[in-house]
């Protein structure tokens, strides 16, 4: 018996979330299926996902909203600003979801929003609840509370056993970033 749509979750500390989330739309737009793309705290950097994603249209939609990652390294954005770029994803989440227009939505870095109080655990229950049946919904990010995952149907975690800044390695365009 195949299911509707599944809840598909990537956390842990470990590299790879986003990775894994842009696996499935890229395999996706092999098959025509369409795709969008949320995400939750990216957006005011530039990554390589933010171009690669345009070769990948009219099946593959990335929405950055973002204001980069929270209270680290060159953030100078209050709180409140973060705060209310995660209640538009929010709004833009419940938009596309419910457009009927696609089949997979990937709703990057939401546990982390979460985690931080950018949004609540409500929000996020809300829409996995709300959305059609057909819709795949694909939640990244650390930290996933336990009501995510004891809905979800995967829930993957990746952990991290060795990473390059460790050893005082940069971030590397292409792999990184």
């Amino acid at each position: 018996m195949e299911k509707d749509g599944l809840i598909i979750v990537y956390t842990g500390k470990g590299k790879g979330k986003t990775t894994a989330a842009l696996g499935i739309a890229l395999r996706a737009t092999g098959y025509e299926k369409k795709t969008c793309m949320i995400q939750f705290i990216k957006g005011s950097w530039h990554y390589g996902e933010m171009d690669s994603s345009k070769r990948l249209e009219p099946e593959f939609e990335m929405v950055a909203i973002g204001k980069g990652f929270v209270g680290i390294m060159d953030d100078k954005s209050p709180k409140v600003d973060h705060e209310q770029v995660a209640k538009a994803a929010i709004k833009i989440s419940n938009e596309k979801i419910q457009s009927g227009n696609y089949d997979i939505i990937i709703l990057d870095e939401v546990n982390y929003a979460v985690n931080l109080n950018l949004i609540s655990i409500d929000d996020i229950l809300n829409i996995i609840k709300s959305k059609p049946k057909k819709v795949n919904l694909v939640l990244t990010g650390n930290y996933a509370k336990d009501e995510i995952i004891e809905i979800a149907d995967l829930v993957t975690e990746m952990r991290e056993i060795k990473h390059p800044f460790q050893q005082g390695i940069k971030a590397k365009r292409g792999i990184d970033f």
